[in-house]
C-alpha cells in the first residue's frame, strides 16, 4: 500500500508538470517503452531493482543509458534519473499505471469490463459499448471477459460501479424471495 501511495505522489507530480508542457501522451509512451526494455532485458532489470547494488551506481547506469538512447523527453529523463538515485524504480509499473489512469481521465476517457456468458458479436460489443458512452458522456474502452457462471446477460463494471444483468443474478435474487429471505 505504501508503493502505491509513493507511486500516486510520483505519477501526479509527473502528469502536473507534463499537462503544463504539453507531453502528456509522449511521456506515456517513453515510459510504456522504458519498461517494456526493462522487461525484456533481465539482467538490465535486476541490476536496477536489485538490493545489493546502491543506489549511485544505478543512476549512473540509468544516466548512460538514456544518454545513449536518443528520443526521449527531459521529463521522461528525469523520472527515471530520480528514481534510480532514490532506489524507487520498483515503482516505475505503478507510477506507469497511476499516470495512464491520470491521462484517461483527462482524455475523458473511461475502461469498461463486460462478463457474457459467451463471446459477444462484435455488432453488441460495439452497441453495448456506445450505450454506455452515451449514458457516462465519456469514451469508452471495452474489454470483454466470458464466464459460463453468468448463463446469460451482461454483467458491466465500470470503475468500482457494477450493474449485473445476469441470468445468474436474477436466478439467486428470485431464490432468496422464494426462501423469505429479501
Amino acid at each position: 500500500m505504501a508503493n502505491r501511495a509513493a507511486a500516486m505522489r510520483y505519477a501526479r507530480a509527473l502528469f502536473s508538470v507534463c499537462e503544463q508542457e504539453g507531453e502528456l501522451e509522449r511521456v506515456a509512451r517513453e515510459l510504456a517503452e522504458f519498461t517494456s526494455v526493462m522487461d525484456e532485458h533481465q539482467l538490465l532489470r535486476k541490476s536496477l531493482l536489485s538490493p545489493a547494488v546502491p543506489p549511485g551506481p544505478k543512476r549512473v547506469l540509468m544516466e548512460t543509458l538514456l544518454g545513449r538512447s536518443e528520443g526521449y523527453s527531459e521529463r521522461t529523463v528525469r523520472l527515471l534519473t530520480l528514481l534510480a538515485e532514490r532506489d524507487r524504480l520498483s515503482l516505475l509499473g505503478e507510477i506507469l499505471e497511476v499516470y495512464g489512469e491520470r491521462l484517461m481521465e483527462h482524455d475523458g476517457v473511461v475502461r469498461a469490463r463486460i462478463t457474457t456468458a459467451a463471446p459477444l458479436p462484435t455488432a453488441r460489443e460495439q452497441a453495448i459499448t456506445e450505450q454506455l458512452g452515451t449514458a457516462t458522456g465519456k469514451k469508452v474502452i471495452v474489454e470483454t471477459d466470458v464466464d459460463p457462471s453468468v448463463i446469460g446477460g451482461v454483467v458491466t463494471q465500470i470503475g468500482s460501479t457494477v450493474w449485473d444483468g445476469s441470468i445468474s443474478s436474477h436466478l439467486e435474487r428470485l431464490r432468496q424471495r422464494f426462501l423469505g429471505k429479501a
